[in-house]
Order: structure tokens, then sequence, then C-alpha cells
């Protein structure tokens, strides 16, 4: 557990994610190879030390979104392989020199990326194409695969590893038309591909929300993503958080009127207020909107409301009645409050709120 001079930290279990990963793993055929997501440094899990253990842990590829991301994990010893989503055209010889495998989503990048192979003399190079089919940020539509197979046929610098796509709406039910029409699409464009260039490359569709809803269509590999993180499309009890939120309290004042912080939005109870200040603020992911006893954070086993507007490094609570002191721990996120319970007050998506924690917060494995 982290010592008694840990200050703000996001505590990452360990055991946690292994749950979550073996119920994810435990959806799919021995078969299926199973790709974590650990873009947006790990959805704000910190992508070095989540990496680490998924590596460990059994996975089979890890993704990232940018190539910086990527070069960042082999520099730390994560051996895996790693598909770089949006791979881009502007770091191609950092993409090779870390062993890297780009998304391509266009004969654009293909093309640059085969007379960048060529230059250096590389042939059979590892690329993953990516498909649209209806998503419609990236990758090749359908009526562009003839293009794309002409010229996969005609350059040996590249093979490749795996086809791929995204659904867009694979948590919703009310969308599962739309879903299914997509998978089906993916499967036509993946075969076709395969069938032009004389090799089979894996092909995977499916998300978190998707291997839960779809299992039937999870081909040679899916991608895990929110859900080895502990979120879920579905009601269930099979997940758990890793992430914990937890920072110390600073300072604690007894008033007895006033107000507190900026706007003076803050108003001392006539019967007095005790305050308790802690070291988080926007800058670390805690919205200006959760302030103003919009939302309560627990503390000492109680939940105790903001109050008072959201500063950048700290923010304050109403603690009156609570028994807590200076160096007891409040917990922002984890078990309680949820992540979860938090997207919710904000109109917001657990995402949002995960990949808000920056990088000057510590994280701290707990591996028991």
């Amino acid at each position: 557990m982290p010592g008694e001079n840990d200050f703000s930290r996001l505590e990452l279990s360990l055991p946690a994610a292994r749950r979550n990963y073996r119920y994810f793993r435990s959806l799919l055929k021995p078969a299926t190879k199973l790709l974590v997501l650990v873009k947006a440094n790990a959805y704000g899990h910190g992508a070095v030390e989540f990496a680490s253990m998924m590596q460990q842990e059994g996975a089979d590829y890890l993704a990232v979104a940018l190539p910086v991301e990527g070069v960042e994990l082999r520099r730390a010893g994560v051996s895996l392989p790693v598909l770089v989503l949006t791979a881009g055209t502007d770091f191609f010889p950092e993409i090779i020199d870390y062993k890297l495998e780009p998304g391509i989503p266009n004969l654009y990048t293909l093309s640059a990326l085969c007379d960048t192979l060529r230059a250096r003399g590389i042939k059979g190079f590892p690329v993953h194409i990516k498909l649209d089919t209806g998503m419609h940020r990236l990758g090749f539509m359908p009526e562009e695969i003839p293009a794309l197979t002409s010229f996969l046929s005609e350059h040996e610098e590249v093979r490749v590893s795996s086809v791929y796509s995204h659904l867009a709406a694979a948590e919703d039910p009310s969308e599962d038309e739309f879903t299914l029409g997509q998978i089906r699409l993916f499967e036509q464009g993946a075969a076709s591909i395969g069938e032009a260039i004389g090799y089979r490359p894996m092909w995977h569709v499916l998300n978190s929300a998707g291997i839960e809803r779809f299992p039937q269509f999870q081909h040679d590999m899916v991608r895990l993503g929110i859900g080895i993180y502990g979120i879920s499309s579905l009601p269930q009890v099979h997940l758990a958080p890793v992430a914990s939120l937890k920072v110390k309290i600073l300072q604690i004042k007894t008033l007895s009127s006033g107000t507190i912080g900026y706007g003076r939005h803050g108003i001392v109870a006539p019967e007095g207020t005790r305050i308790a200040t802690i070291p988080v603020g926007y800058a670390d992911g805690i919205n200006r909107h959760l302030g103003c006893g919009n939302a309560s954070f627990s503390v000492c086993g109680h939940r105790a409301r903001t109050i008072g507007n959201i500063c950048m490094d700290m923010c304050m609570l109403d603690v009156t009645g609570i028994p807590c002191e200076p160096g007891d721990t409040v917990t922002i996120f984890g078990s309680d409050p949820t992540v979860s319970e938090i997207a919710g007050i904000l109109g917001t998506i657990p995402y949002e709120i995960l990949t808000s924690v920056p990088r000057r917060i510590e994280r701290i494995i707990i591996r028991k």
C-alpha cells in the first residue's frame, strides 16, 4: 500500500485489472487473441504501468493512438506487439526503429510508408488495414478496396498483419441493426482483401461492448478498451474499477461566518461550517462543474460535498460532522464514488473523467 508520505495519487489495482482481464478472456474462444488499448496514457491510468501489467497478465497485443505513445512503451521495456491506430505520415522512422505496427487508413499513408521502407531496403513490414464500415472517421471505404488490393499486390515493402474496423454504437441495443450491418461490411471487405493478396490477415472488429454483446463475431482478435479499466455498457457485477484517485487533506478550518473560494460562492452556514482543503483542482481533472456542492467525495467513510468553486490546484469540502483530520485520505473516485457517478453529474462518459487525470498525479500499482 502507498506510504504515509504519498500526497495525491492514482492507485491502480492489479487484482482488479486481472479480474477484468480474465472476465473478458472468459468470453473468448481459446484461439482468439486479445488486444488491450493503452492509448491516452492508458485512459489516464498510466501507459507504462498498465502496459507492463497487461504484458505480465498475457495480453497478445497493445494499441496506442500516436507513435509517441508507442515509443514511450518501447523505451520502458514493453515488448508486446503495438498497433499504432493513428500513425500519420510524419513518424515513420520512429515506427520502424521501435518496431511499432501502423494502422493504415488510406492509400496516401500506405504509399508514403512504402516509400520510406523502400529507401531503407525493408520488405514485409507489418501493417494493419483500417476499413470504414460506418464510423466515418478513418479507413478505406468499400469502393476503395480494389485500389488498395491492387497497390498491395505491387508492393512487397509491407505485409498485412490484420484488417480491422471500429463499431460506432455496439453498446446501444437500439442500434443493433446498424452494428450488424457494420460487421457484415467488415467481413466482406476483409475477405476480399485476403483473396486479392493471397493470404489471410487477422480480422478484428469488436470493442469492449462488442465483446460482451456480440461474442459470435470475435474473429481472430478483439480490442479491449474501456472494459479492462472496469467500465461496462451493461448492468453487471463482473468488472471492478482499476483506478482510484486519492488525496490527503491539507488543512481543516471551522468557520462561523464568511465565504469560501473564488467568487465567494461557498457560503458558511449560520451554525458554522467545517472546511477541508484538498490538493486537487481542475488542473487535475476535477471539473469545475463538480464544485458548489454538485459532487461529493468519500472522507473517512462519509460523503462530503464540495463547497465553493473548484480552484486550479485545490478544492474545498464541507466536512461538518465528519470525524477527519489533516492527513486523512479523500477518495475522489474509485469504488465510492465511482467514475460513472462523477461522469453522470457532468453529463459525460467515464472515458473523459479517466483521461482527464494528468501525469503530475503519481500512478501507484496496488499489487494485493
